[in-house]
């Protein structure tokens, strides 16, 4: 017979867990190349054999999306498997139109095809966009559950950028395994604050193997969801994050209305940020689309660590990455504490950016007066340290969650901004969590 031969897009994450599960091991497929977006420098790489198995003894080629239309062409694809997130509808839509013309079928796997059972409680904190405050939820929930003596695990959604074979099983638990594994600024930015709570952090590739040495070690496992990605484990307790900030956007991104109707518990995150109508609205609107779903509302409350050093300055904001790229945010905690503490002017960091950082002002032009914490390679680093030092300004109002310093020299001062969720009277997350706790026997 001939082997249904198959293209899977995707972008380091979802595309090679979908593989291993549902690909790996079926002698009537044949993976002939992963293609990759949204992340740079992630191409013109492989699926090593030792990740790919028996049936790939080459490997797959990781080729740039660009090239999929010829790909099909070329390999005689059959069938193309979309498996990334943080996706508005018509962009989903173009790609499956793009493999359409070409005569391949377009194909999504769902939870059920895709999802590992754990030995181990599940709780999932997934959201509909990415930058709704997952890492903030998830580090909440992991204090409460340290406070009750029951030992979380995080695992966190994939973020395999470099070396696959060594990234294969990843385990966080102390700084200096940041290193370790040559962490992007991305990953960085969600494992350091987890690390310095006390938690222990799984990612990889491998999510079975990454499950199994999740379950030996904890008594819970925590799902910590990247981008608006639905899990990869089956969750007991599933909670979703919507954000009022961008009101409409829980039902026109893939596949964040799947996490949005999947929820039993919904958190409306931000609402300090904006009127209690926004608020209302949104909560009326997740009712409609998942009527059983409990629906609390938290607060992102931001610190600065000298908010005199902001006031009557001229700033450089730098932002989390991920959350006003493909995130679609113009702006985020740094821009709202410059503002807040009254600086004198937000310089725009635009006419100043070098290569890379150049190139990513032109990709997302949304961006609002703020510099996006890109880091996935040495080479983008250095870029991103240029055009700090090259952007006239007094002060770095800085809201990634690491402090920058630690991977560059960086000559002007720097104020750093921090944001945890604080909940509503009566803290009825930490009691849906306490309730689950109970009935898990913990």
């Amino acid at each position: 017979m001939r082997r249904e031969r198959v293209v899977i897009m995707g972008a380091a994450g979802r595309d090679f867990h979908n593989f291993n599960v549902c690909f790996r091991d079926d002698p009537g497929v044949r993976v002939v190349a992963f293609t990759a977006a949204q992340i740079p420098f992630i191409t013109d790489r492989r699926y090593p054999p030792a990740l790919a198995g028996k049936l790939y003894p080459k490997g797959i080629p990781v080729v740039d999306e660009a090239d999929l239309a010829e790909l099909i062409i070329r390999q005689r694809v059959d069938r193309v498997v979309f498996a990334y997130s943080d996706i508005s509808y018509a962009e989903l839509m173009h790609r499956a139109s793009l493999v359409l013309a070409q005569g391949a079928q377009f194909s999504l796997l769902g939870p059920s095809t895709t999802m590992l059972r754990s030995k181990r409680p599940v709780i999932s904190v997934c959201a509909v966009r990415t930058g709704c405050g997952k890492s903030q939820v998830t580090r909440y929930l992991c204090g409460i559950l340290q406070e009750r003596k029951v030992k979380p695990v995080v695992v966190r959604h994939p973020m395999p950028y470099g070396d696959l074979t060594g990234q294969e099983v990843e385990r966080f638990a102390h700084m200096e395994d940041l290193a370790l594994y040559r962490c992007s600024i991305e990953e960085r930015e969600e494992f350091e604050p987890l690390i310095r709570s006390g938690a222990v952090v799984y990612a990889g590739v491998d999510y079975a193997k990454i499950l199994a040495r999740a379950e030996r070690e904890g008594e819970v496992i925590l799902w910590d969801g990247g981008n608006n990605d639905f899990p990869f484990f089956v969750p007991d307790l599933e909670i979703t994050i919507v954000d009022p900030l961008r009101s409409g956007d829980e039902t026109a991104y893939y596949p964040g209305e799947v996490n949005l109707r999947r929820a039993a518990v919904v958190v409306i995150n931000k609402s300090n940020t904006v009127v209690g109508a926004v608020c209302d609205r949104l909560e009326e609107k997740v009712s409609e689309m998942n009527p059983t779903a409990r629906v609390v509302r938290t607060a992102s409350e931001i610190r600065v660590s000298d908010p005199d050093a902001v006031r009557g300055r001229s700033v450089l904001v730098i932002e989390d990455g991920p959350s006003i790229t493909h995130g679609g945010l113009t702006s985020g905690a740094g821009y709202a504490a410059a503002q807040e503490f009254k600086a004198r002017e937000i310089v725009d960091p635009r006419p100043y950016a070098v290569g890379s950082i150049s190139e990513t002002y032109r990709r997302y032009p949304h961006m609002n007066l703020v510099l996006p914490a890109m880091g996935y390679s040495d080479r983008q680093v250095e870029e991103l340290r240029r055009t700090i030092e090259l952007t006239p300004c007094d002060l770095v109002v800085s809201a990634t969650p690491i402090d920058l310093r630690r991977l560059m020299p960086i000559s002007k001062p720097v104020v750093r901004v921090s944001y945890d969720i604080s909940e509503q009277p009566g803290e009825p997350l930490k009691k849906i969590l306490l309730r689950f706790l109970a009935e898990k026997g913990q």
